[in-house]
């Protein structure tokens, strides 16, 4: 049974049709990480959800959501932001933006350090400032902000699932962090 109000939205498709473009194509994503920075652009905090897998488990991970059909990235970007961190988090995202790497999802383990049993999927990573108030959405159960020195700690990577703890010391590196 399709879902009426997912089904009547542009760009979406039914939970059928995308298990089957799934099976024959990669899927179109992108993956945020969301950071605090001062008034000198360092930066001071890195923000990581809190999520419940699918499987039951729970694990941290990036802001991160699939490119609709029609949808220019740097909407699906703002509007995934604003999905998972609320409507009053204050993206800064640029008119035109950039990303840090693109990250290959695989659904067989050890392609890529990326692993999405579901589907190839292919990620353009950014990092994005944000300012105002966060509050975790939808499926997101709470935002924690790490400093820099923290979020690398063994143990919150260990947290992150399908290959983030890969891509968020990626962005680090990125940012000379």
């Amino acid at each position: 049974m399709t879902d009426v109000t997912t089904a009547t939205q542009a760009g979406w498709l039914s939970r059928e049709e995308m298990d089957a473009a799934r099976e024959r194509m990669p899927i179109l994503y992108v993956d945020a990480v969301p950071v605090r920075v001062d008034d000198h652009g360092v930066v001071t905090g890195v923000g990581l959800l809190l999520r419940a897998g699918e499987d039951g488990q729970i694990k941290r991970a990036l802001v991160s959501g699939r490119v609709l059909y029609h949808e220019r990235v740097r909407t699906a970007l703002i509007r995934h932001l604003e999905k998972d961190l609320g409507p009053l988090a204050l993206p800064r995202v640029p008119p035109a933006p950039q990303p840090f790497t693109i990250a290959e999802y695989f659904p067989t383990p050890g392609v890529t350090p990326f692993h999405d049993p579901r589907q190839h999927a292919v990620s353009l990573a950014y990092v994005v400032p944000v300012e105002g108030d966060c509050s975790p959405q939808q499926d997101a159960l709470e935002l924690t902000w790490f400093s820099p020195l923290e979020v690398r700690e063994p143990t919150v990577l260990a947290e992150l699932a399908n290959g983030q703890s890969v891509l968020l010391q990626q962005a680090l590196a990125h940012l000379g962090v």
